[in-house]
């Protein structure tokens, strides 16, 4: 087998995306479009990787900190050529098919890279990518034989008007081999309206010296670059449309598909039920028989098989839910456990806390888990009872079966089969608040009764 490299050109300044940080770490579901592609290319059994940076390099180092990525620089930058020439110190050694993509052309499929790998082993010395769009704009045109075989490539601006009618547009990417890509990329020259090295002469030097270039065509949503905040929306919005048909096709029931939004790496089972207006964070895994209710938000969270969900909770990273466990509106769990049939009906904070089987927590209850400096955990037995505004001051341990009174704030370990009641004691004192309404009413009559005066 072939070996594969890929280079990533990420070296543009981004501009129409006003914004401080780098165009392509900027994420679709929740992760940056250039890790979207590095996951893609990734797939191929690529054997290195080098990204082209420019502007605001740094940001790219940090973020590839980790990965086995090289970054190369373009300064100045004089052209799309020029840009992936750049990669050559970083490649040296290497010998095998080369794809030259873009940073912010994240979601071309791993399916698609492989075709064009499969054309060079077909016998083409380079292989594009071309798309047709409903709306052609500016975009560079691919002149080719029915059978792909291209025969020009032309920049739009430089393109004649015959020219300008073709249907087949070009993305950008290309593959070649090294022993042809690096020559042919030195030789490319810079005789244009822009005064620019473009990476399709690559292919146009190709065509000059006899060599075989053959288009492969996509569907142009997997081409669509981004280069603004509409665009990125736009892409956005294509991603989610496609995971939700792929979670409905794999068993899920999305009530109202829209107004779903799934992170890249959420996790669902078979007969999993999401009602309305639910968000998954990143970190999600959801097994069998799951029922998510309306406007819930899980972030870092695990629900085993028959776990119920909200209507309006928020599960937040750490928050584990065992079987047939259960919470309801409005309650909280950050870094908690909610052991099998444990149930949170309403309007609780769990947090650093371990909950046992069966257990109940009352409305109202908070695991007061932090000082201002440290956190502490708070466990609950199996089958315990927390009654309704309760407050478990941690670090503290409910034994199994034990009874917290409602309105108590236990500081204190309960033990097994206890109650722990902790309340002030309640005293009347009869007529005493007839007495202060009284007294108020007159001191408030006497003191409009001065200001009148005045």
């Amino acid at each position: 087998m072939t070996d594969f490299a890929a280079i990533i050109l990420a070296a543009g300044k981004g501009t129409r995306m006003k914004s401080d940080l780098h165009k392509v770490l900027h994420p679709i579901a929740g992760k940056p479009m250039l890790m979207h592609l590095l996951d893609t290319v990734a797939l191929m059994g690529v054997n290195r990787i080098v990204v082209v940076a420019g502007d605001r390099r740094e940001q790219l180092d940090q973020a590839l900190e980790g990965r086995d990525v090289s970054t190369a620089l373009q300064d100045p930058q004089l052209g799309t050529a020029h840009a992936a020439l750049q990669a050559k110190s970083a490649l040296e050694g290497f010998s095998g098919n080369i794809l030259v993509c873009f940073g912010d052309v994240p979601m071309v499929r791993a399916e698609t890279i492989e075709r064009l790998n499969r054309a060079i082993a077909d016998g083409a010395k380079v292989a594009v990518l071309g798309f047709k769009p409903e709306d052609r704009l500016a975009y560079g045109r691919i002149i080719a034989d029915d059978d792909g075989t291209v025969r020009k490539m032309v920049e739009f601006k430089d393109a004649t008007e015959r020219e300008k009618t073709t249907r087949m547009c070009n993305s950008g990417l290309l593959i070649a081999h090294s022993d042809d890509l690096w020559p042919l990329l030195e030789a490319v020259g810079n005789d244009n309206a822009a005064g620019e090295y473009y990476l399709p002469d690559v292919a146009t030097g190709a065509i000059a010296r006899g060599d075989k270039v053959v288009v492969i065509e996509c569907e142009p949503d997997e081409v669509a670059g981004i280069n603004s905040r509409a665009e990125l929306a736009e892409a956005e919005q294509r991603w989610q449309a496609a995971r939700r048909a792929e979670a409905m096709a794999d068993g899920a029931t999305l009530k109202a598909p829209d107004t779903v939004f799934f992170s890249h790496d959420t996790k669902l089972g078979r007969d999993v039920t999401v009602d309305p207006h639910v968000v998954f964070g990143p970190g999600v895994s959801v097994a069998d028989g799951v029922h998510i209710k309306a406007y819930t938000h899980l972030e870092g969270a695990t629900l085993a098989t028959g776990v119920q969900v909200g209507p309006f909770a928020r599960l937040r990273p750490g928050a584990v839910m065992e079987e047939n466990s259960f919470v309801g509106n409005f309650v909280e769990m950050k870094k908690a456990t909610l052991g099998p049939g444990a149930k949170a009906s309403h309007l609780s904070y769990i947090g650093d806390a371990t909950v046992g089987k069966d257990a109940n927590i009352g409305a109202g209850t908070i695991t007061c888990n932090y000082d201002g400096y440290f956190k502490y955990q708070t466990v609950i037995g199996e089958r315990a009872f927390i009654g309704s505004n309760s407050a478990l001051i941690a670090p503290v341990t409910i034994g199994d079966d034990a009874i917290v009174a409602a309105g108590s704030a236990v500081s204190r370990d309960v033990g097994a089969g206890d109650l722990r009641m902790v309340r002030a004691e309640q005293l009347v004192k009869q007529g005493w608040a007839d007495r202060f309404h009284d007294t108020m009413k007159k001191k408030k009559a006497a003191q409009k009764a001065g200001a009148q005066k005045k």
